[in-house]
């Protein structure tokens, strides 16, 4: 077997071969191993992003146009049949009564029906009678609000006897949102542009906006009034405002 080495050529014996066989091939795997740890460790080169992220706040003031409202009626008794019948009439008296007053019929709509046996007790802890209760309840949308304190104590007088959950909203919050949007969006990019001047950067192009908000809350720092004047047959019932919050997180490229 003959092997060249620089310029001279060895000759090698048939006991020989084997040996150097394998010395070679174990020489070529080193080599490839090391080259592909190299290649595998190699560091990138990539540089990192950089970035701000603001928030910025947009509030507006409304005042509510519209309310919903659960109206119920509960009744007990000993006997179940007695209780429905009972419990039903005042339940359409009432429904009879918000149709008069003007309450549109679509905007009228059963939220909940329920029935179901109360044990009771006596002094000493030991159960006697049965009561079987039921609990009828409307969920109403009032447009004029001018005849909310109105509805309020006409439905008392037939026969509703649980009012709950009044809550003031504005029918169309397209303008309020945009404006709130707007006002938010121009916070988040005066609040960038102080601190990049602040820390010597220049902003570049917005990487993201998030959004966040945006439903109509009372207001309950004594902004503003609203309200209505109430008769002697009428509910009290002030409307105040709303606040509508829209905030947005920007996210600038800085350079």
């Amino acid at each position: 077997m003959w092997f060249a080495m620089r310029s001279s050529w060895i000759i090698l014996s048939s006991n020989q071969k084997p040996v150097v066989v394998l010395l070679v091939l174990l020489v070529f795997l080193l080599l490839a191993g090391c080259e592909s740890s190299a290649t595998e460790i190699a560091p990138t080169s990539t540089p990192q992003p950089r970035n701000i992220a603001v928030t910025g706040t947009g509030k507006v003031y409304l005042t509510p146009d519209i309310a919903t409202i659960s109206i119920g009626v509960h009744n007990e008794d000993e006997s179940a049949s007695r209780a429905v019948e009972t419990n039903t009439q005042q339940a359409e008296a009432v429904t009879d009564t918000l149709l008069d007053i003007g309450v549109e019929e679509e905007d009228i709509k059963v939220s909940n029906f329920n029935i179901y046996p109360e044990q009771q007790f006596d002094e000493s802890g030991n159960p006697r009678d049965v009561l079987y209760v039921v609990d009828n309840t409307v969920f109403v949308t009032v447009r004029e609000l001018t005849n909310l304190g109105t509805i309020m104590g006409s439905v008392v007088e037939a026969g509703a006897n649980s009012i709950f959950g009044i809550q003031f909203d504005v029918a169309d919050k397209r303008k309020a949102l945009s404006d709130a949007r707007k006002m938010a969006v121009e916070n988040a990019q005066l609040k960038a542009e102080e601190l990049a001047l602040a820390a010597g950067v220049t902003l570049g192009e917005i990487q993201s906006i998030n959004e966040f908000g945006g439903v109509p809350v009372p207001v309950f720092e004594g902004r503003g009034g609203g309200g209505f004047e109430t008769t002697a047959d009428q509910m009290p019932v002030n409307l105040g405002q709303l606040s509508l919050t829209v905030e947005v997180t920007v996210t600038y490229h800085i350079r």
